[in-house]
């Protein structure tokens, strides 16, 4: 591949031309742009362990009150994007957030998706668009673009959970922004109780209904049982894993990223495919060696890591006796609708 010509090639006069009337020549930056073969990441394989985020977001509910933080997060940044840019992925963002006993998180709404894969504790909640949904470890509770949420805590102990938005993609397209609400009156209607069912939905005879997100909890002890219920049912099957998905229409959970469970067999080692999008692997139980082509990690409950895509990633349960449990977010549903999954 011949060598194009660079930016200091040009005449300073002629640079100088440009840059007064808003104009960059592409040449020089053509490969940095299309690079041959593979794309380039700014996304580094990174680990965050929860032992060592555990007691600083604990530091953090001494030092900083709900009413100052209104969200109390600590951000898992990948440092190949910058710690600054505060996202995990090019489309991406995670956080540990903390609730303690007694504290509300005021209400807003805002144009990033979200989700809250819940790391420990009791006794807190989630209400989305009225709908309260208790939150217990390792339920996936949504809260999609322009609902309205908000985070309470009836319990007696500190609840943790792990945030997941597509916030540097809406933030990048230059359409992310909050508005404040006041605190929602509660339904008595919840989309986890009629829809959590496999192969179960409600059909009104006379209208129907019309909710863009019918289920916004889906348990833990739902996608456990199914998954255990798969690797029975399907011995042979390499990947035990299931998808999150609105269980009116089968698609994605959310339009922008996607999630999932799986499962490791007792000593089972797990290559995934190399494909294009980002993923983060959070252990919900268990114990796991996760490689990323050539970093490897061998990590514990409530642990996470990210991948970049176009990655070789082996998974590896560590126990010969029981099985790991992983919940999984990336960027599919983002890739396949522009067309470069």
């Amino acid at each position: 591949m011949h060598e194009l010509g660079r930016l200091a090639d040009l005449p300073a006069d002629y640079r100088e031309a440009l840059t007064q009337q808003n104009l960059v020549p592409l040449w020089p930056s053509l490969r940095a742009m299309l690079p041959p073969g593979r794309p380039s990441a700014k996304t580094q394989a990174t680990f965050w362990s929860y032992k060592a985020i555990r007691p600083l977001l604990l530091k953090a509910g001494d030092l900083t009150p709900i009413e100052k933080a209104e969200r109390r997060v600590l951000v898992l940044a990948n440092p190949g994007h910058g710690l600054e840019k505060m996202q995990a992925s090019p489309a991406m963002y995670l956080g540990m957030q903390l609730l303690l006993p007694g504290e509300w998180a005021p209400a807003h709404r805002h144009t990033p998706n979200a989700v809250r894969m819940i790391v420990e504790g009791e006794g807190a909640y989630t209400t989305v668009d009225g709908e309260k949904c208790p939150m217990s470890r390792g339920d996936l509770i949504l809260t999609p673009t322009g609902l309205w949420h908000e985070h309470g805590h009836d319990g007696d102990q500190p609840v943790i959970w792990l945030d997941v938005l597509d916030l540097p993609l809406v933030y990048y397209m230059e359409a992310s922004y909050h508005v404040d609400g006041e605190r929602q009156a509660v339904k008595t209607s919840r989309g986890d109780r009629i829809c959590a069912h496999g192969g179960l939905l409600p059909a009104p005879f006379f209208q129907r209904r019309n909710k863009s997100y019918p289920m916004l909890r889906y348990p833990w002890g739902e996608a456990r049982a199914a998954l255990e219920a798969l690797a029975v049912d399907q011995p042979e099957l390499e990947a035990v894993q299931v998808t999150y998905v609105n269980p009116e229409t089968g698609d994605d959970a959310q339009h922008i990223l996607g999630y999932y469970a799986l499962m490791l067999r007792p000593g089972q080692t797990l290559k995934l495919p190399v494909r294009s999008p980002a993923i983060m692997f959070h252990l919900i139980e268990g114990g796991a060696e996760v490689r990323i082509e050539d970093q490897s990690n061998v990590i514990t409950e409530a642990d996470t890591c990210c991948a970049p895509g176009y990655s070789a990633v082996t998974l590896r349960n560590t126990s010969i006796d029981a099985p790991a449990f992983f919940f999984i977010a990336d960027e599919t549903p983002l890739h396949r609708k522009l067309g470069v999954f």
